[in-house]
C-alpha cells in the first residue's frame, strides 16, 4: 500500500496564494494587491516592497535559497534564471537575505537568446520580464532546491513582446470589455468582468528510459522515424479507459502530489486510446492561470517520469500508424459573479442573449478559421491532424441536434418556438436506476465542439503552449461582440435589432456547423464545396497571422502589433525548418550508421548460409534463403538511394536564406525525402533478425511499460 494522502491538507501549499497573501500582509497592502488581481486594475507600486518582503519570508521559511523570474518565451516552454536571496557580505563576511520590490517586478533577462523574429538584433541583449501578479507565485522542488518562481510577462527593450503570456493577457482584457457590452446590452449591471475559463486536457505517452535512450530519434525529435507496427497496435480497444499498470499507477501518483503542492487542480486521470498513452485533465480555471498551470503540468510529467525509470513523450505522433496525442482546450466566459455565457439553460430557443454569443462565435469562428487552425499549427500536429483519430485539418463546428433544431427554425421560419429536450433512459435492468439523457449526443471528431456550456477546441498539440489558441479564440470573441454591440448599441427596437442580428449571423455563417464525421472523406468533400480552407500544414497555417484581416483586428484590439505578428511569422518559419532539419540529419545518422549496417549484416548472414548450405548439399532447396536474399538487398539499395536523395535535400534546403522559402522547401523536399526513406527501412524491420536490429521496436516501446 502506498503512503496515504491528504489531499485538502497538501493543495496549494507550495503557492503564495489568497490564503497565505491573507495572512501576512497588511490588510490595507492585501486589498489592494487583491483589487488589482480581481478587478485588472493597474499596480500600485508603493506596495511593492511589502509584497515582496512577505513573499520572500515565506518562502525562506520553506527552504527556498533563490528566486526566478518565470516566464514563457516564443520558444513554447518556460524560461527562467535563478537570482539567490543574498545581498553582498558585510564587513563581519555575513549575508542579509533580501528581495526588493523592484526586483520583484521586473527583472532583466538576455533578449537576444530568445526568438525574435527579427524585432532583436543579436547584439541586442536587453530584455525585461515583468510580474504578473494575476498568476500567483509558486515554489518549486527538486534537485536543485526549493526555488521561488515568479510569473511574469517577457518584453524587449523597445516595448515588443517576446512571450506567450503578454498578448494573452491583452486578449482577456479585449474580450472582457466587448462581453461585457453585450450583457450591458441584456440589463447586466452588476456584473464587473467576463473572464475566459480553460480546461486543458494533456495526453502523453510514457516508454521505459532505458529502451528510450536506445532510439536517437527519440532523443532528438520526439517521436519515431523509422518503426514497423507491432502485430497488436490499438486496435482491440483494451487499453482505453484500462485499468492503470502498476508502474504507470505509482507515476500518476507522483505527478498528482506534485501538482496538488502547486495549486494545480489535476482532476482525472486515464489510459488513453493507444497502449502506453494517458491522459490528465484539470478542472476549469481562469485562462492566464490554466496557461501557467498546463506549462507546470508538462513539466512535471516529465521531471517525474525519470524517477520512476520512465520517460514522457509530448510529440504529437511519436509513433506512426498509432493514435496520437493532442490537448483538447475546454474554453468558456463567465462573469466574475458566475454567470457563463455559454450556458444554453433549458430551454435555449429562449435565450436570446445565449443565441447572440452563439451566432457571433459562430462569425468568428467562420471569418477567422485560417487564424484558428494556425494557433495550432506545429511540426508534430502535421502528422496528427486528420489522421483518423483527431480533428481533420478543417475547422468546422459541432454544435449538437438540440441547437442545430433551433438554428433550423430561425434560419428557415424567422422564429424558434421550441427545443428539444433530454428524456430518460431506460437501462433495462431493474436494479439500476434511470438515467438522464442529454438532449444532444456528444462529438470527438470535431475540431471546435459545443459541449453543453463551453467550446472544445481539439486541435491544440500535446506539447503545444495553450497561450496561443486562447489569444485567438479571447480575440475573434471580442471582435464579433464589438461589431455587435456597435450595433445594438444605437438600435432603437432592441428586441427587433437583436433577433434580426442573430437570424443574419446565424445565416451566413451556417456553413461552418458540421455535426456528423469529421473523420470522413465525405466530409471533406463537403467542406470543400462550403468554401471552408482545408489547411493541411504548418507552412500552409503560417500566413494566417499578417493577413489584412489578421492584422487589422490584433492592432484594433491592442493584442498584437503588425511588427509583432511579422516576427511570429519568421520565427514559426524557422522553427519549422529546424526542426525538419534535425529530424532529416537524425534519419541520415541513424540509416547510415545503424539500420544499413545492421541489413547488410543480415545479408552476409544469409549469404552465408546459401553457401554453406549449398555446398553441404547441393541438392538441398535454398530458395527461402536466396528469395529472402534478394529482398533484403532490393531493401537495402531502396534505402541508399533515398539515404542519397534525403542528404542531397536536406543540404540544398540548409543554402536557403529566406525563412518563408526554406520553410517550404524542407516542406516540399525534405519531408517526402524523409517518408521514402523510412519505407524500406521499415519493411527492413519486418525481416531482420531481432538481435541484429539496433534498436527497441515499436512493441518493445508500448507495450513494455
Amino acid at each position: 500500500m502506498s503512503e496515504v494522502v491528504n489531499v485538502a491538507e497538501i493543495f496549494g501549499k507550495n503557492v503564495f496564494n489568497e490564503t497565505v497573501m491573507r495572512e501576512r500582509l497588511p490588510k490595507s497592502v492585501f486589498k489592494k494587491l487583491k483589487k488589482t488581481i480581481e478587478d485588472g486594475a493597474e499596480l500600485d507600486p508603493s506596495i511593492a516592497d511589502v509584497v515582496a518582503h512577505a513573499m520572500k519570508d515565506w518562502a525562506i521559511e520553506r527552504g527556498a535559497t533563490h528566486y526566478t523570474h518565470w516566464f514563457q518565451p516564443l520558444t513554447g516552454i518556460t524560461a527562467e534564471k535563478h537570482d539567490s536571496f543574498i545581498s553582498a557580505p558585510t564587513s563581519e563576511g555575513k549575508v542579509i537575505m533580501e528581495f526588493s520590490g523592484k526586483e520583484l517586478i521586473k527583472g532583466e533577462p538576455d533578449a537576444s537568446s530568445f526568438p525574435s523574429g527579427g524585432l532583436r538584433a543579436t547584439f541586442e541583449a536587453r530584455g525585461y520580464t515583468a510580474w504578473d501578479c494575476t498568476s500567483p507565485a509558486f515554489l518549486r522542488e527538486d534537485a536543485i532546491g526549493v526555488t521561488l518562481c515568479i510569473p511574469t510577462a517577457f518584453c524587449s527593450y523597445t516595448g515588443e513582446a517576446l512571450d506567450k503570456k503578454t498578448p494573452l493577457l491583452k486578449s482577456m482584457e479585449a474580450v472582457d470589455e466587448q462581453a461585457l457590452r453585450i450583457l450591458r446590452l441584456f440589463g447586466n449591471t452588476t456584473s464587473k468582468r467576463v473572464i475566459p475559463s480553460v480546461g486543458a486536457e494533456q495526453e502523453y505517452f510514457l516508454v521505459d528510459r532505458e529502451k528510450y535512450l536506445q532510439r536517437k530519434d527519440l532523443i532528438y525529435a520526439g517521436r519515431t522515424l523509422f518503426g514497423a507496427m507491432p502485430p497488436k497496435g490499438q486496435e482491440l480497444e483494451d487499453h482505453y479507459f484500462g485499468a492503470i499498470r502498476e508502474r504507470v499507477a505509482a507515476y500518476m501518483k507522483e505527478v498528482n502530489e506534485e501538482l496538488w503542492r502547486l495549486g494545480v487542480p489535476a482532476k482525472t486521470q486515464h489510459n488513453e486510446v493507444a497502449p502506453a498513452q494517458h491522459e490528465l485533465a484539470p478542472i476549469y480555471e481562469q485562462v492566464n492561470v490554466a496557461v501557467d498551470h498546463n506549462q507546470m503540468v508538462m513539466e512535471t510529467l516529465k521531471k517525474v517520469a525519470g524517477r520512476h525509470g520512465l520517460n514522457c513523450l509530448l510529440h504529437e505522433k511519436p509513433f506512426a500508424g498509432v493514435n496520437g496525442s493532442g490537448k483538447h482546450n475546454n474554453w468558456s466566459l463567465t462573469t466574475e459573479d458566475g454567470i457563463n455565457l455559454l450556458n444554453p439553460g433549458e430551454t435555449p430557443h429562449e435565450n436570446i442573449q445565449f443565441l447572440l454569443v452563439l451566432s457571433c462565435i459562430l462569425k468568428a469562428v467562420d471569418r477567422h478559421a485560417d487564424l484558428l487552425r494556425e494557433s495550432a499549427a506545429d511540426v508534430g500536429n502535421d502528422h496528427r491532424l486528420g489522421a483518423n483519430e483527431a480533428p481533420p485539418a478543417i475547422i468546422s463546428v459541432f454544435i449538437g441536434e438540440q441547437l442545430e433544431d433551433v438554428v433550423d427554425q430561425l434560419c428557415s421560419t424567422g422564429e424558434a418556438t421550441h427545443s428539444k429536450v433530454g428524456g430518460t433512459l431506460k437501462t433495462g435492468v431493474r436494479t439500476l436506476p434511470d438515467l438522464f439523457k442529454d438532449a444532444t449526443d456528444r462529438n470527438r471528431t470535431s475540431p471546435f465542439a459545443f459541449t453543453g456550456n463551453k467550446f472544445e477546441f481539439r486541435m491544440v498539440g500535446s506539447s503545444d503552449s495553450i497561450s496561443s489558441p486562447n489569444v485567438v479564440l479571447n480575440t475573434i470573441a471580442a471582435e464579433a461582440f464589438k461589431e455587435a454591440a456597435d450595433i445594438l448599441e444605437k438600435a432603437e427596437d432592441f428586441d427587433t435589432a437583436v433577433h434580426d442580428m442573430i437570424k443574419e449571423q446565424l445565416a451566413a455563417h451556417r456553413r461552418i456547423i458540421f455535426n456528423g464525421n469529421g473523420y470522413s472523406d465525405a466530409w471533406v468533400e463537403e467542406a470543400e464545396k462550403r468554401g471552408l480552407p482545408n489547411i493541411k500544414s504548418m507552412v500552409e497555417a503560417i500566413p494566417a497571422l499578417t493577413t489584412e484581416a489578421s492584422v487589422r483586428m490584433f492592432e484594433e484590439f491592442n493584442v498584437f502589433t503588425k511588427a509583432e505578428l511579422e516576427s511570429r511569422v519568421e520565427i514559426e518559419y524557422e522553427a519549422y525548418s529546424k526542426a525538419i532539419n534535425i529530424e532529416a540529419r537524425t534519419m541520415i545518422d541513424m540509416a547510415g550508421k545503424q539500420i544499413i549496417p545492421a541489413a547488410v549484416k543480415y545479408a552476409t548472414m544469409l549469404a552465408d548460409s546459401l553457401s554453406k548450405v549449398q555446398t553441404a548439399c547441393p541438392d538441398a532447396d535454398v530458395s527461402v534463403q536466396a528469395e529472402l536474399l534478394t529482398e533484403t538487398s532490393a531493401y537495402l539499395s531502396d534505402m541508399k538511394v533515398a539515404l542519397a536523395a534525403l542528404i542531397d535535400a536536406t543540404e540544398k534546403c540548409g543554402t536557403i536564406e529566406n525563412n518563408k522559402e526554406q520553410a517550404n522547401a524542407y516542406h516540399n523536399t525534405v519531408v517526402p525525402a524523409m517518408e521514402a526513406l523510412r519505407a524500406p527501412a521499415d519493411k527492413l524491420e519486418m525481416m531482420v533478425d531481432k538481435e541484429l536490429w539496433p534498436m527497441p521496436s515499436y512493441g518493445d516501446l508500448i507495450f513494455e511499460v
